[in-house]
This record gives structure tokens, sequence and C-alpha cells, in this order.
């Protein structure tokens, strides 16, 4: 195993690396900005260099200085967490170049998924079905008015390179488009450097499954099972759980064959999570890999029993995988919600001074915190403040048990989005499982 890595992160997700890190008696090197010097996780790693400024491009995502850092501390591996730079096929190639591992794929995995046009065609190829659309780009708005009445009303006009639901609209008629496909294309350009888009058919009453898998650097490919992540806004999910509780045996069984399929078709390595929509039928259609660790992680660790950054690094340690397909089995229900600082009802961020932050405990009961109760929540960065996950033999019974950890939840200062997310638990359609991605439209209308 590695003496001493990096973690080229910050926040909740740092000091849950930094804890199986301890776990296993590995070092570790934490990088902060100047917003970021009171964090726990910098006080919590074995050694701590300052980035930089508050901003990102000034700290989090300055390339040069974190492989200086990492030269300079002599850490034989750089663990870049979710988000910032961990799918930035530039850093990874860095990284490789200057002789330290990668704790992820390979730059050219990442390349390959970067692309969303590059994905749907590697999936198609590989047998993964594919939401019907253009595989190749779409250089006008003639051009997108034309495939649009091909393929029928509504469609999801998408940029090719980005995320986090930025460059991305869902269209319903023709007068909509020009205008919807020239301002997603200028955010895209903008915010990921290129602005080429493409269009998809609107799966209508989709929700959102996704497959998390894992592959060791000797070909073998396993995945872990599901997790349901169809509560979201603005394409960004709020609430995971885990088994999804919207699929039967036998589509979980081949949306887990699809995603190994995925993995394989691009030599893939480590950690990884295939996306899919899934209709009212279910069927199932592929909608993009992320070549990392991701946030609703801890779900999946809960229902399986296997810690996934344990795994992760001892996958990019050269290690082959412990375990076989037929060790996974699935144990209980597991839920997430992330605790953002954000007002409950227009979900704007809500930056400040923490003067009291104690998440609830208990049997269950798991917190992934990134702050403190005397914390300065700045606006510089995804406001995420923790994320609350929580345990039961049934589903009914890890509500039950969400529910109550939200109302124990005592966080003063600033606003968090806590009140909805337990008006989320309480409703009844979410006690029914009838969460498909539209479900926070009209929960919301209906308060």
């Amino acid at each position: 195993m590695f003496n001493k890595i990096l973690i080229a992160n910050r926040g909740e997700i740092a000091l849950r690396i930094i804890k199986t890190c301890q776990q296993l008696n590995v070092k570790t090197v934490a990088v902060y900005s100047e917003a970021d010097a009171d964090a726990p996780f910098v006080t919590e790693a074995d050694e701590a260099y300052l980035l930089g400024g508050s901003k990102v491009n000034e700290s989090y995502l300055n390339i040069v200085k974190i492989i200086d850092i990492a030269k300079q501390t002599k850490v034989e591996a750089i663990h870049p967490g979710y988000g910032l730079l961990s799918e930035n096929t530039d850093f990874a190639k860095q990284i490789e170049d200057a002789g330290i591992t990668f704790v992820g794929p390979s730059s050219e995995s990442i390349n390959r998924m970067g692309s969303k046009l590059t994905a749907r065609q590697t999936m198609e190829n590989a047998d993964v079905p594919i939401i019907p659309g253009t595989n190749d780009p779409i250089e006008s708005v003639d051009d997108a008015r034309s495939f649009a009445a091909e393929i029928g009303y509504p469609v999801m006009v998408k940029a090719a390179h980005g995320g986090g639901g930025i460059g991305m609209q869902i269209v319903y008629d023709e007068q909509e488009l020009a205008k919807a496909f020239e301002s997603n294309a200028r955010r895209a350009e903008q915010f990921f450097g290129n602005g080429t888009m493409f269009i998809e058919k609107v799966i209508e009453d989709a929700h959102h499954v996704e497959i998390q898998v894992l592959a060791d650097q000797q070909g073998y490919t396993i995945h872990l099972n599901d997790r349901e992540c169809s509560i979201q806004r603005r394409h960004q999910k709020v609430i995971e759980e885990a088994p999804s509780p919207l699929i039967s045996n036998r589509t979980r069984d081949k949306m887990g064959q699809a995603a190994v399929r995925a993995a394989e078709a691009i030599n893939y390595v480590n950690a990884g999570t295939i996306e899919f929509l899934v209709d009212e039928n279910e069927n199932f259609y592929f909608l993009e890999m992320n070549t990392r660790l991701q946030v609703e992680h801890p779900i999946t660790e809960l229902v399986t029993g296997i810690d996934l950054v344990e795994q992760q690094l001892k996958i990019a340690y050269g290690e082959s995988l412990d375990i076989q397909q037929s060790d996974v089995k699935l144990k209980g229900h597991a839920i997430e919600a992330r605790i953002y600082a954000e007002d409950p009802k227009t979900f704007f961020p809500s930056p400040g001074q923490l003067t009291a932050f104690e998440p609830p405990e208990g049997e269950g009961i798991r917190n992934d915190v990134g702050v403190h109760g005397q914390y300065q929540v700045t606006p510089y960065y995804d406001p995420m403040l923790a994320k609350l996950i929580v345990y039961g033999e049934t589903r009914d019974e890890a509500i039950e048990k969400l529910e109550q950890a939200l109302s124990q939840y005592k966080v003063e200062g600033i606003k968090t989005n806590i009140p909805f997310l337990i008006d989320v638990a309480k409703a009844p359609a979410f006690q029914r499982a009838e969460t498909r991605t539209s479900f926070i439209n009209e929960f919301m209308v209906k308060q």
C-alpha cells in the first residue's frame, strides 16, 4: 500500500479520504486555499500546504502548484476526490507524466468519457442502450430544428462537454429551440471552453438510476448494484438511496451487466459510475459515465459493506480485486441527504458565519461533514456542508430514520435546505417511491 498520498480536494470528501487512509496507515497531505485555512480537513491531515487565494482558479484548480507540492512532499499518489479536477484529463495526464499515481482511471479513459458525444458512440458500440439522439455535433439552429422535428418534442439540448446541469435545457417546441440552442452553447463555451452541442429525446416520466463499478488493473470488472438519484434540482442530486425502489431485480441485473460492458469498452480502471435514465416500463438508457468517486458513494458502502475509497487505493496501488461479483450482496436500505448552505425555498446559496453545527447521532446514522460549529461558509465553493446518511433494514425504516435525524440537526447562523429535506422525506409521493426526475418541480408546485 502507498505510504503517503496527496488529496487534491477540500471539505467533507477530503476528510472522508483521510479517514480511510488513517485506517490503512497511509499518511495524507492536504492542500488548501486561504478561505479554507480553518477547515477541519486541514488540521486532520498529517501535512497541509497553502495553495493560494480563495477562488478556485487561484487554488484548487492550480494544477502546477498541486503537482509541485506533491513532488516536494514525495507522495506516491494523488486522490482527486470528486468535482474540481477529478475528471480533468490534463490533470490526470500531468500526474502520470510526473511519475505519480493518479487514484482514478487513465487520462485516456477520462478523455473518452469527457465528451458526451464520444461516450454515446462508445456505449452504442458496446451494446449499451443509449437515448435516441445525435451522435454528431449539431452545427446550427437549422440543423437543431430539423433533427428535433424528426424525433419529436420535447428534446434536451445538451453541451457535449461539461456537467452540473450547465449547458443543458429541455425544449418543448420549435419557438424555444433557437434561443435554447444559442444560449446553452454560449454557456458551455464560457464554463467549459467548448460550445459543441447535441440533442437527445427527452425520456418522459423517467427516473435516474446509476450503477457503481470497480475495475482493477488486471482487467477484472464488477458492479456494486444501483443507486436511485431522481430527486434533483437544476439537474443536481439532492437525495439518493440504495437500492432503487423502482426497478425489479431482473432490471437491476441487466443494468449491472450493461455497466460492466460499458467500463470494459474503455478499458476502465478504478471506481466509476454509469448513469442511466429508466422509463416507466423499466427500459434503461445510458446517460453518462462519471470517472471518479461519486458524492453519493456512502449509500453503496452501507448496503454492500464495501469501503469504496479503500478499493480505490488498492486498485491504484496495483492490487487485484479481492471481491468477486458473487460476493456482492445487498443488505438493507440506505438514504443520503445533502445538507446545503442555501435558502430552503429559493435554493440560493446562504454563506455566512456558522454559530452552531451539530449533526444528529445514533444507530444507523452516518455523518460525512466538512465544517465545524464556528466555520465561515464562503461564497467561493459548492455550498454543501455535509451529507447525512441513514441505514435501515427496510426502506420504510430508513425513511423514518431520515425524518428523525433531519429534525435533530442543529445548524445556526446561516440558512440551510434542511426544512426542504424534511418536507421531501414526509411527502407521500416520496414515501410511495414515486420519485421521477420531475419530482422536485412537481413537489414544489404543490407547496
